[in-house]
């Protein structure tokens, strides 16, 4: 383990910088300095918060003195956690227990309290998911410190402090009935600058595309994103992109053109998909390549392949209603028959008007209203004869006079005038 420089409070106050030969470079310091803190439970937040553990004041330990971070009691978990504001290198971590200012010994009651502790370092608030750097399983009350010094060179942002008195585990003796957070100063020492290490974390990560390096020797713990290797030499396999590698690449047109450090792509998205990275799925609506196909005609279709999976607009039918209505027919689910349409025609698919007139016998737009009284033919146009036995009525389509013809008038319009012979003519 390396051998630190614990700077004064002044010192980290003002960055931590050291100079050499005009260049800048950083001491170790205490990374966790009045840094964003959390704790599961408060005896009283405004006299034992998660924060009293990272404000430099450890000269007072007990619970009055209002430098120490309190849990409440009666717990079976208890878990604090300092956020470093980023994923840096740590060397070790002073942890400072409260002890009411009396001798730490055997009779002192925070000894059992204190024991069975961990300490984990995550790039999250989620322990199990980081490294455990240090987990108590020999300490008793004669034999723990008042406070530890745990070395742990890794990386991380967030450093747990974690307790835990379960039911139904048997513990030792020793160990009080109860879970508690009880830090009147935790240190996280180490680089406040990624990829640098050393006593004096001056020395850049000797390997390009190393993000960050073991503290003490320089070895490379963690590559950029988009590199891997044991030297971060080799970029991502393709379809992968990101920190170690482990981003799979969205749907793109050309899967080669995924950025293997941040994923983007500049050829365009697969069919459903849409975004800089082509992850997002098609909104409602849309469909194809970059999603930059409404649905054909209904409201909702299949993103991928543009097929309807909601009912057609009225008018429209097939998988993807593009396909008119035909067949005499239209409107929704081409369920409605069309009029009688000039020449027997297609009505139009939608709203079902003939667009070329009516048959005779009808009118109206969409030619399903007969003739009124006294019309007939192609849209009604015509007149009835005036001559007919009922005059001006007749059949709507053909014309032909209801109720025959008013006497001198003959023919299936009466249009024709009768011929009679004078009685003179006959006589001799």
């Amino acid at each position: 383990m390396i051998t630190l420089e614990i700077v004064s409070l002044r010192h980290l106050s003002q960055g931590g910088r050291c100079w050499s030969t005009g260049n800048a470079y950083y001491t170790p310091e205490n990374l966790a300095f009045r840094k964003t803190t959390w704790q599961s439970t408060s005896h009283d937040a405004t006299i034992s918060g998660p924060e009293r553990a990272v404000d430099g004041l450890k000269k007072d330990r007990s619970y009055l003195g209002r430098q120490c971070s309190v849990s409440s009691v009666h717990q079976i978990t208890a878990s604090w956690w300092v956020n470093l504001g980023g994923i840096l290198s740590i060397n070790n971590i002073l942890i400072y227990y409260r002890t009411d200012n009396m001798p730490w010994n055997e009779n002192n009651i925070y000894t059992t309290r204190f024991l069975g502790f961990s300490v984990y370092i995550s790039n999250t608030t989620d322990r199990n998911g980081g490294i455990s750097c240090f987990n108590d399983t020999n300490y008793t009350k004669f034999t723990i410190p008042d406070h530890v010094n745990i070395s742990c060179p890794t990386y991380g942002q967030y450093v747990i402090y974690y307790n835990e008195r379960l039911q139904g585990v048997s513990y030792p003796d020793d160990y009080y009935p109860y879970a508690f957070v009880e830090l009147c100063e935790v240190e996280v020492y180490g680089c406040p600058i990624p990829g640098y290490y050393g006593s004096d974390c001056s020395l850049p990560c000797p390997d390009s595309n190393c993000r960050y390096c073991h503290i003490q020797s320089g070895v490379c713990v963690g590559c950029e994103f988009g590199y891997q290797g044991h030297q971060c030499e080799q970029q991502c396999n393709q379809s992968f992109y990101g920190e170690l590698c482990s981003e799979k690449c969205g749907n793109f047109t050309d899967i080669r053109t995924c950025n293997h450090v941040n994923g983007t792509c500049t050829n365009g998205c697969d069919v459903g998909v849409y975004g800089d990275k082509c992850k997002i799925a098609c909104p409602v609506g849309w469909h194809g390549h970059n999603c930059s196909q409404m649905c054909s005609n209904c409201d909702q279709c299949d993103r991928l392949t543009g097929q309807c999976t909601s009912p057609c607009y009225p008018g429209w039918k097939g998988l993807f209603c593009r396909d008119e209505c035909d067949g005499g027919r239209h409107g929704q689910d081409c369920e409605q028959r069309c009029g009688a349409c000039l020449g027997y025609k297609q009505c139009h698919h939608i709203n079902g008007s003939c667009l070329e007139g009516c048959d005779a016998g009808f009118e109206g737009e969409l030619c399903t209203t007969g003739c009124s009284s006294g019309k007939f033919g192609i849209n009604c146009e015509e007149v009835c004869n005036d001559k007919c036995g009922e005059p001006n009525k007749c059949n709507g389509t053909t014309g032909e006079c209801e109720g025959g013809c008013q006497p001198g008038w003959e023919g299936l319009h009466c249009k024709n005038g009768n011929i009679y012979q004078s009685p003179s003519v006959y006589q001799h």
